[in-house]
Parts: structure tokens; sequence; C-alpha cells
């Protein structure tokens, strides 16, 4: 069995207009393209409260770093009180949203993803001998850059709302 340490976990929340689908394609285009990573939509959820809306997504996103290490980041946007704006800018009337933005992160380090030393006990004792005295300064390397891709979607992502509307 695959051990999968959390090395990251936050969330963030942004009130205020954005365009859904503009932030929709930068989030996804900037998590397969700029951190390399494969994006999974597990759950796409999307309810009518009156004329808002409500929207939760759920994603799996990986990246196979060696044979034996593995980046996995669990994303959850949950959208709430989502309705249609039209805004005067740079006076032209455009259409945005005005409502409510949660996005949760957990980045993982997944050790031994493949299984490999899970056939029988002597493998296991290797493993356990492996990450503790031969790669700990590697295994610490891997933490570090799953906290910095955490850091870095969390901050773009934060930055394109802020640019995309003005809070309330």
């Amino acid at each position: 069995m695959p051990e999968k340490d959390t090395i990251f976990q936050t969330k963030v929340k942004y009130d205020g207009l954005f365009n859904f689908r503009d932030f929709y394609n930068f989030a996804y285009e900037w998590l397969s393209e700029e951190a390399n990573l494969l994006v999974i939509e597990k759950k796409y959820e999307e309810k009518l409260k009156g004329l808002a809306k409500e929207i939760t997504l759920e994603w799996n996103c990986t990246r196979e770093v060696t044979d034996f290490f593995k980046f996995e980041f669990e994303i959850k946007i949950i959208l709430k009180k989502l309705v249609e704006k039209e805004i005067l800018k740079d006076g032209e009337k455009i259409k945005t949203n005005e409502g409510s933005i949660k996005i949760e992160l957990k980045g993982n380090l997944i050790k031994d993803y493949e299984g490999k030393f899970e056939t029988n006990a002597f493998y296991k004792f290797l493993r356990g001998a492996y990450e503790r005295w031969i790669i700990p300064s590697r295994i610490e390397e891997y933490q570090e850059k799953v906290i910095e891709l955490s850091n870095n979607f969390l901050n773009e992502a934060k930055d394109y709302l802020d640019m995309e509307g003005s809070p309330k």
C-alpha cells in the first residue's frame, strides 16, 4: 500500500466579482501546463438556489516524479451565491459573476505509489531502511516542492481573482 503524507493543507476565500468560467479555465491550465500535473475532475455539482448557483468541484491532480515518488494535490472549489452581473468596464458592458469562492487545497507526497515494496515483509523492511538512511534528503526536497507548488497555485489564484474583480 502506498504511503501518502499530507504536507500542505489550507483554505482561501474570496467574495466579489469574478468570471467563473475564466477562473475555471485559468486554474485548470495553470495546474496542467505550469505545474505539469494531470488534472482529473472527480466531481462537478451545480445547484440552483433561486437566481443564484452553488457549484462544488473537486480535482485530483498528480505528477509522477520518479518511480518511487508522486505528487498529489486534492483541490476542492466551492462557489456560493453565484449570480450573473453586468458591469461597465472601460465604457463597455461585460457579463461577469458575483459570489463567494472558497478553494481548499491539500498537497500530498506519495511514496512507493506502485506498491513495489509491499509484496513481502523483507521488501517492506528494505523500504524502511531506504527511506530512513538512504534518501531522507530527497524526501525533504520533494516535500518542499509540494509546498512550493501549493503556495504558487494559491498565490496565482488569489492574484487572478484580485485582478479580475474587486472585493465587495
